[in-house]
């Protein structure tokens, strides 16, 4: 079966989970999440293979081991198109309604310095920015993590200084859950996204790349 949108279900079934973030509530649910979310997602991302490559659906279930929260599920369901570990293309579904990016969410410490490299160099910073300005004029989001203040070892006049702050970047897009995401055009509006975000993931990929230091 193709997709078709998500239900009106999906939605009620995350205003549900985060007013109730229990194994009583999923337990009791779980059907719905498997049919209102999970297939649609499913279905979603088939679609999107051919064009954008693999794209794997993360688990519900949140990693509480290093976290204060100790909510055991996460209140939304994302899928990710990865082109190097960490870097690509992503789609979330909340109660809050749709969520695309692409880019880089974490960084690893070499990855950071090898951006920032790359961000400081003319002839890799300059055409970062034109990216980072045509996105957003096309009304996408610059987002990731940043610092405060500048880096050290670069000054306040640089004219890259707000794209140095970053630790991590990405472009992103929210959607409010309006009557189209119930509809086929959600794969539409992704696909638009997600090849808007192109320049910037491929610009990632050749100066920033996975991580090469050791997994903990």
């Amino acid at each position: 079966m193709g997709f078709t949108g998500f239900p009106d279900e999906a939605f009620i079934f995350y205003e549900g989970l985060e007013a109730d973030n229990s194994k009583t509530y999923f337990a009791r649910h779980k059907d719905l999440y498997e049919e209102a979310v999970r297939a649609p997602m499913q279905a979603l991302a088939d679609e999107l293979e051919p064009e954008f490559g693999a794209v794997r659906l993360f688990r519900p279930y949140r990693d509480v081991r290093f976290s204060k929260d100790k909510s055991q599920y996460k209140t939304h369901q994302g899928a990710f198109a990865g082109l190097m570990p960490g870097i690509g293309y992503y789609v979330e579904v909340s109660a809050d309604g749709l969520f695309v990016a692409g880019g880089v969410y974490s960084s690893a410490s070499d990855q950071v310095a090898r951006y920032r490299a790359a961000v400081d160099e003319d002839v890799s910073g300059k055409p970062l920015a034109a990216l980072a300005e045509r996105l957003e004029t096309a009304g996408y989001e610059l987002m990731g993590d940043r610092l405060k203040t500048r880096p050290r070892g670069f000054d306040d006049d640089h004219p890259r200084i707000e794209l140095l702050r970053h630790r991590s970047l990405y472009a992103g897009v929210r959607w409010e859950p309006e009557p189209w995401v119930h509809t086929s055009e959600v794969r539409g509006r992704v696909e638009r996204a997600w090849r808007a975000f192109g320049p910037l993931v491929e610009w990632l990929c050749t100066h920033v790349r996975g991580s090469e230091l050791p997994r903990r």
